[in-house]
């Protein structure tokens, strides 16, 4: 009967810990709901429902850094590109390939401009930067800052 207890008391402490949610700041969690998107979680201590609710993405809203390298022309270019989520819940659906997006855009944008010579690498750096805020912003996120390093 003791041995019950015991198991009844710990299979309710693990499904109430199961449900307390701890969001650090600087973060956000994105909850769904059956598979379906039901909101985000702001920092703080949540409860959700266990086996109902789970939470999908972690989203760090500070910036993250991605590097890129991409030859163009007769020189390999190297480059730094820090970015951040402004709106998380417009960037929750694409957040696990918002690295992909924003590599994509830097290549794409590089193959759009002329030789690259190590002089204009900084107004490159900045045509690469409103290039690439542009298709990013409708999805909730914008680069920061882009730093290139011709080779």
């Amino acid at each position: 009967m003791n041995a019950l207890i015991l198991v009844i008391a710990f299979g309710l402490f693990a499904f109430v810990a199961t449900a307390v949610k701890r969001v650090p700041a600087g973060q956000v969690f994105s909850v769904y709901r059956h598979g379906r998107p039901r909101g985000l979680l702001q920092p703080g201590t949540h409860f959700l429902l266990p086996v109902i609710d789970r939470v999908g993405h972690r989203i760090d809203l500070g910036g993250r850094v991605l590097r890129f390298q991409e030859p163009a022309g007769s020189h390999d270019v190297r480059g730094t590109v820090y970015w951040q989520v402004l709106e998380p819940e417009r960037a929750d659906p694409v957040i696990e390939q918002a690295d992909q997006l924003i590599r994509g855009g830097a290549v794409a944008a590089l193959r759009e401009q002329p030789e690259v010579s190590d002089s204009d690498r900084r107004d490159l750096g900045v045509r690469l930067k409103a290039a690439m805020n542009q298709a990013l912003r409708e999805r909730g996120m914008m680069v920061t800052r882009v730093e290139l390093e011709v080779a």
